[in-house]
């Protein structure tokens, strides 16, 4: 105010008019605030920033690089030029004078927008932090900074109405609930995956890195990205395939996390043996099967067993229907288990079942229900291969056909066979 008042007092002293003279003091004060409020931020950019920033990168965390590449340092450095430039207009210009009021809003405007600038990027250098973490929270917590992130926005233009308006917030506040219906509906997408966003957060659904299944959008990969809005995935033929949010809590869609996690992945595969090939053992067979070194032990144990139950029950031998037999399909049953036990790929203390379902017009089938170690999707399909190749092959050594339909070669071979004969 007094230097406002030594400006117009000189200015009065070369002749100039009061009015004129009150006007370019004026003036000039502004353009001098305006002209210290950008030496005050190319100092600070120059100086500390700078200094702050080199210090960020020189440190061995890998978190505080965040701040300086989402530019926290620099809209803070920001945020006091604009700070200065409210506390000087308060200081050096008259609280009575109309422009003053006006620039007074403005610079608290440009406040308002600096401060949210700085709280925004804080909340993308958190975000940041999250992703690089271990914790297994990071989508968790990318639900929550978005949403504070949009509250941040919200608030910053209620603040700015206010300030330009002169009115209340809460006045602010009350006339957008006349208009609620028609945010709801202009907005509806975004309040969706909002909502959607804080439940996949508070449930733990989805995090980044997840292989998930949605057959309806055709996403079939890893997760890549989690927002309010969208949430995107890499398929596996490197395809992305980008869902809304909030389908993943109207819609089903498969997690394959828990496979990850548990340290196996599941083979589920079945042999369709034909039961025109099963039969008792004969002791021939069971002289041949014996030689096969996985099952010498329970062949063994089993026909002692065995004969010993028959001899208990009295049951007559040279009939092989009467009393208890052991079978071929028992038998590969067995040498499966005593296979796949022995094969260093299967994991040994999770879910291990060789079993009968329900005979089909195919077949008998043979079920292996177990997990392999390797969960890498190429070693996986390798040790699932490698295990029925083994089997496939194996089955007629005991003498069992696998099922197969006729095909043209079958039914060639049949009239050349009527022809020939």
């Amino acid at each position: 105010m007094e230097l406002l008042n030594i400006l117009t007092g000189w200015l009065k002293n070369q002749a100039i008019p009061e009015l004129l003279a009150t006007s370019l003091g004026y003036a000039f004060i502004v353009a001098a605030l305006v002209l210290a409020t950008v030496l005050v931020r190319l100092a600070a950019g120059r100086s500390l920033v700078r200094a702050v920033e080199l210090f960020l990168h020189s440190t061995r965390n890998k978190w505080d690089d965040s701040l300086a590449r989402r530019n926290v340092i620099k809209r803070g450095a920001d945020l006091t030029s604009v700070i200065f430039l409210y506390l000087a207009i308060d200081l050096f210009l008259p609280a009575t004078v109309i422009a003053t009021e006006f620039l007074q809003r403005l610079a608290m405007v440009i406040l308002i927008i600096a401060g949210a600038r700085v709280l925004t990027a804080m909340l993308l250098a958190g975000r940041d932090i999250v992703d690089t973490s271990e914790t297994g929270r990071s989508t968790q917590l990318r639900g929550y900074i978005d949403a504070i992130t949009i509250a941040v926005y919200v608030m910053a233009v209620i603040g700015i109405i206010s300030t330009l308006t002169a009115t209340s917030p809460w006045g602010i506040l009350s006339i957008l609930g006349g208009f609620t219906v028609v945010l709801l509906l202009v907005f509806k997408d975004t309040i969706l995956g909002f909502v959607a966003s804080l439940q996949l957060a508070g449930n733990d659904m989805v995090r980044i890195g997840d292989w998930i299944e949605m057959p309806k959008y055709n996403a079939d990969g890893d997760v890549i990205d989690v927002s309010i809005h969208t949430v995107k995935v890499r398929n596996w033929d490197k395809t992305i395939t980008t869902i809304p949010t909030y389908t993943l809590v109207s819609d089903a869609f498969r997690n394959w996390r828990g496979m990850t996690e548990s340290g196996g992945r599941r083979i589920k595969r079945s042999l369709y043996i034909d039961m025109s090939s099963i039969s008792f053992c004969t002791d021939e067979m069971l002289s041949r099967f014996s030689r096969y070194h996985l099952i010498t032990e329970y062949l063994a144990e089993k026909e002692r067993e065995i004969v010993q139950a028959n001899q208990e029950q009295g049951v007559d031998s040279s009939l092989l229907i009467n009393g208890r037999r052991q079978t071929n399909i028992g038998v590969f049953r067995a040498y499966v288990t005593a296979y796949l036990k022995n094969h260093p790929k299967i994991h040994k203390e999770m879910t291990f079942l060789v079993r009968h379902l329900e005979p089909t017009a195919n077949g008998l089938p043979l079920q292996i229900y177990v997990f392999s170690n390797d969960q890498a999707w190429a070693h996986y399909e390798a040790i699932q291969a490698d295990i029925f190749d083994h089997l496939l092959a194996a089955a007629p050594e005991f003498d069992l056909r696998i099922f197969q339909n006729p095909s043209g070669g079958d039914f060639r071979r049949l009239l050349l066979r009527e022809t020939c004969g």
